[in-house]
C-alpha cells in the first residue's frame, strides 16, 4: 500500500511540476519582454532580467492553484488512460482512497507556496520594484511627474514618493497640505532619511499659499514628523496581494485609524488565508472529473477542461472581488463563493463517480 501510495503521489507531484515549470516560465518569459518597454541607460536589459528573478517568488502563489488543477488532472489522467485506475479499483481500494493518495503531494505545494508568499515573495518583490524604481527616477529625476513612485494619504497631506527604499530612505519627496479644503502648502524634496522617529528632509523647496501672496523658500534641510515608519512604508511599495498575511493585517489596522479605505487590503488577506482551500476544492474538480466524466477522454482535452476550470474561478474570483469593495459585502464572503461552488460541485461528482 505505502509503495501505491507513493507511486500515485509521485506521478501527480511530478505532473504538477512540471506544469508549474512550464507556466512560470511562460510568465517570465512574457515579462523580460514586458520590461523591454522601459529601458533606458540606466535601465539596461541586465538590470531588466534582474528585476524579473526577483519577481519570481511573487508569481509562486499566483499560479500554484492553477498548477494543482491542472496538474492533478495530467497525473491521474494518466492512470486512467493506462487503466491503472481501473485496476486499483478492481483490487478493493475506493475512491476516497485513491483521492487522499493523490492530496498528499498537494499539501506539500500548499505548504511551499504558502511558506515562499509569507517569507520570500514581500521582500524580493519590495526589492524589485526599489531597484527599477531607483534606476528609472535616477536617469529623469522627476517628481510627481515621473512614471514610477506611490501615492499617500495622512490626514491632510497627500504625498507622492519617487522611489521608496529598505530601511527608511526616499527619493523625489512630494507634500501637498491642505487647509478647510485649499493647498496651504507645497512641499517638494530630492532625498529623505528616517532617524530617530522623524524624516530628514535633504535638498527642499517649500511653497506656502496664501489669500495675499505665494512664498517660496529653499532648504538645505528640514524635519518632517510623520506617523509613516520604514516598516509602514514598506507595505506601501508592495500591492495588497503581495504581502504577507500578517503585513495585510497590520497595514489594514493603520489605514482604519487614518479614516482610509482598507478594503483591498482585506479582500487580500482573505484570499492569502483562503487559497489552501481553494486549491482544495480545485483538485477535488480535477479528481471527480478523471474519476467520472474525462475518465476515458484524451490528455489534450483535460488540460483544455483545466484550462477553462481555472480561467473560470479566477473569473469569478476577480469580479467578485472588486465587487465587494464597490457594493460594500464582506470580502469574505466573495472569496468563499467560488471556493465553496468549487468543493460542493467536486464532492457531488465523486459522489456519482462512485
Amino acid at each position: 500500500m505505502n509503495k501505491l501510495s507513493g507511486y500515485i503521489a509521485s506521478t501527480v507531484g511530478g505532473s504538477i511540476l512540471l506544469v508549474f515549470l512550464l507556466v512560470l516560465g511562460l510568465d517570465v518569459i512574457a515579462a523580460i519582454v514586458d520590461q523591454l518597454g522601459d529601458l533606458r541607460e540606466a535601465y539596461t536589459f541586465i538590470q531588466a532580467i534582474y528585476y524579473v528573478l526577483l519577481t519570481v517568488p511573487g508569481s509562486i502563489n499566483e499560479y500554484v492553484p492553477l498548477a494543482a488543477l491542472i496538474g492533478s488532472l495530467v497525473g491521474m489522467g494518466l492512470l486512467a488512460s493506462s487503466s491503472e485506475i481501473v485496476v486499483m479499483r478492481a483490487s478493493g481500494i475506493s475512491l476516497v482512497k485513491l483521492a487522499d493518495y493523490a492530496f498528499r503531494p498537494v499539501f506539500l505545494v500548499i505548504i511551499f507556496s504558502m511558506l515562499v508568499g509569507e517569507f520570500v515573495a514581500p521582500t524580493t518583490d519590495r526589492w524589485a520594484k526599489t531597484h527599477k524604481d531607483l534606476k528609472l527616477w535616477g536617469s529623469t529625476h522627476s517628481m510627481v511627474s515621473g512614471r514610477t513612485g506611490l501615492w499617500h494619504r495622512e490626514g491632510d497631506t497627500f504625498m507622492h514618493f519617487s522611489v521608496v527604499q529598505p530601511g527608511g530612505v526616499l527619493y523625489g519627496i512630494t507634500l501637498f497640505e491642505f487647509s478647510d479644503g485649499e493647498l496651504s502648502t507645497a512641499r517638494t524634496a530630492t532625498r529623505a532619511t528616517y532617524q530617530k522617529d522623524q524624516w530628514l528632509l535633504e535638498d527642499v523647496k517649500d511653497t506656502e499659499f496664501n489669500q495675499s501672496a505665494i512664498r517660496t523658500r529653499e532648504l538645505t534641510t528640514l524635519i518632517w514628523n510623520s506617523t509613516l515608519t520604514p516598516a509602514s512604508l514598506a507595505f506601501l511599495v508592495n500591492e495588497p496581494s503581495e504581502l504577507a498575511m500578517q503585513s495585510l493585517v497590520y497595514y489594514s489596522d493603520y489605514l482604519q485609524e487614518q479614516g482610509l479605505d482598507a478594503g483591498p487590503y482585506q479582500l487580500a488577506f482573505w484570499q492569502k488565508c483562503l487559497q489552501p482551500v481553494a486549491i482544495f476544492g480545485l483538485v477535488l474538480i480535477a479528481l471527480s472529473f478523471v474519476f467520472g466524466p474525462l475518465r476515458s477522454a484524451t490528455m489534450g482535452f483535460r488540460v483544455f477542461v483545466g484550462i477553462v476550470v481555472g480561467i473560470a474561478f479566477q473569473f469569478t474570483q476577480n469580479l467578485l472581488g472588486p465587487a465587494s469593495l464597490i457594493y460594500g459585502f464582506s470580502p469574505l464572503i466573495a472569496v468563499l463563493i467560488p471556493i465553496l461552488l468549487c468543493v460542493f460541485a467536486g464532492i457531488l461528482m465523486l459522489n456519482k463517480a462512485r
